[in-house]
C-alpha cells in the first residue's frame, strides 16, 4: 500500500500535507506521533473513510483513492472498538461473514479458529457489556480478522486499558499479525508501545512523515532533534562545532567547554545541537566531567532512579541510574554528567530554535 502527495485539509487545519509513505506486505508498521499529527486521518484515508483533497492511495499499484471503504478490503478498528452490544460474541465475529454470504461450514470453522486464536472460546456467548475491555478490544480484532482484509489498520486499540493488559496485548497482537501474515498499520503516540511492536516506525509531525525505519534505526539515528527527543527523550547541548574527524566530533558552547560525538557533517565552526539520550547518559564525579551541576531531583522508577542535574548555562539534563546507586547521591549533590562519544548525535541548529523543534504540539 503506497500514499503518494496525501494533502487533507479541515478549515483552516491541514491534517495530512504532502504525506508520502509505503507499508510492506506483511509487514507491522507503527504511525508514530504526537497528538493531532495526522496519524488518524492518514488511516482513515488508506480506509476510505477520509477523501484526501490532492494526492493518491494506492493498493497493490492500484489507485484505490476514490473507492468506497467496502470495496478496498482494508478494516479500521477504530479506539471504541464499535462492538455490536445486542450481539454475542460469535454473532459480532460473523458479522462479516454473514454480510459475505459464507457458507454455514466455513463460518463455524472460522469462528472456532478467531476465538482459539483471542483466547475467548469460552466466552463465545457472552455480550460485550459482560466482557472486560481487554476482552472487547480482542473481540473487535477476530470481527476485523473475519472480514479477510489485506490491510488491518489499527487506531490507538490499547489506549484505553491498564498498563499491564496493554502490555499483555501488545505480544497477543503482534503475534497474532504474524500467524495470519496480515499487513498492518498501527496508530499510536506511545513510544514504548511502537518500539515493541513495530517491524518498522513512521514518525509523523505536522501532516508529514518525518523518518521511517526499524525501531533501531530511529531510536539510535534519529534524523532530527524532534526525533531524537520524541523516541527515547534525549538531553541537548548548543554550541559551535569545534572539530570533526573520521574518529569523531567536538561541540563547545559559549563558555569554552567542550563535549564529544560522533562524527558530524556539520561544518566546522557552524552552530550546532548535541543530542544524548536519557538513558546513555551517566552520572561522574565531577572533576571528571566535562559539564558539572547539582542533583536537582530524584524519582523513582523501579528498577531505576531518574535523576535530574541543573547544570549552569546549559539548564537540565537527566540520566538513569542503577537502584543500587540510588544510596550514592542525594539532591544537592554536585555531580558531572559524561557519555560515550558514540552515543552522542550532532545536528545543525534549528532554524526556528531548539524550542520551536522539538514542541509537539
Amino acid at each position: 500500500m503506497t500514499l503518494r502527495g496525501i494533502v487533507k485539509r479541515f478549515s483552516d487545519v491541514t491534517a495530512a500535507d504532502g504525506l508520502e509513505l509505503t507499508v510492506n506486505d506483511h509487514e507491522y508498521l507503527c504511525l508514530l506521533g504526537p497528538t493531532g499529527a495526522g496519524k488518524t486521518t492518514a488511516l482513515r484515508v488508506m480506509a476510505g473513510l477520509t477523501v484526501p483533497d490532492e494526492g493518491t492511495v494506492l493498493f497493490d499499484d492500484r489507485d484505490v483513492t476514490s473507492l468506497e471503504p467496502e470495496k478496498r478490503n482494508a478494516v479500521l478498528l477504530s479506539q471504541t472498538y464499535s462492538l455490536f452490544p445486542t450481539m454475542t460474541v460469535a454473532d459480532n465475529v460473523l458479522f462479516g461473514p454473514d454480510i459475505r454470504k459464507v457458507s454455514d461450514q466455513d463460518k463455524e470453522q472460522m469462528l472456532v479458529s478467531l476465538l482459539d486464536l483471542v483466547r475467548l472460546t469460552s466466552r463465545a456467548d457472552s455480550y460485550p457489556r459482560e466482557l472486560s475491555g481487554g476482552m472487547q478490544q480482542r473481540c473487535a480484532l477476530a470481527r476485523a480478522i473475519a472480514t479477510s482484509p489485506d490491510v488491518l489498520l489499527l487506531d490507538e486499540p490499547l489506549r484505553a486499558l491498564d498498563a499491564r493488559l496493554r502490555i499483555d496485548l501488545r505480544r497477543e497482537l503482534k503475534s497474532l499479525a504474524q500467524t495470519l501474515g496480515l499487513t498492518v498499520v498501527h496508530v499510536t503516540h506511545d513510544q514504548d508501545e511502537a518500539l515493541v511492536m513495530a517491524d518498522r516506525i513512521a514518525i509523523v509531525r505536522a501532516g508529514r512523515i518525518v523518518q521511517v525505519g526499524t525501531p533501531e534505526e530511529v531510536f539510535n539515528e534519529p534524523v532530527s532533534p524532534f526525533v531524537a527527543n520524541f523516541v527515547g527523550q534525549s538531553n541537548f547541548f548548543i554550541g559551535t562545532v569545534a572539530c570533526s574527524d573520521p574518529n569523531g566530533s567536538m561541540v563547545e558552547d559559549q563558555f569554552g567547554r567542550r563535549v564529544k560525538a560522533r562524527p558530524t557533517d556539520v561544518p566546522v565552526g557552524q552552530k550546532a545541537v548535541l543530542a544524548v539520550k536519557v538513558g546513555h547518559t551517566h552520572i561522574l564525579k565531577r572533576e571528571v566531567a566535562p559539564l558539572h551541576g547539582r542533583i536537582e531531583r530524584m524519582l523513582f522508577e523501579g528498577r531505576v532512579v531518574h535523576v535530574d542535574v541543573q547544570i549552569e548555562g546549559v539548564g537540565r539534563f537527566s540520566s538513569k541510574i542503577p537502584m543500587s546507586y540510588q544510596g550514592r547521591y542525594k539532591v544537592g549533590d554536585e555531580v558531572g554528567i559524561g557519555w560515550n562519544r558514540n552515543k552522542a548525535k550532532v545536528f545543525p541548529y534549528p532554524e526556528g530554535g531548539l524550542e520551536n523543534e522539538l514542541k509537539v504540539d
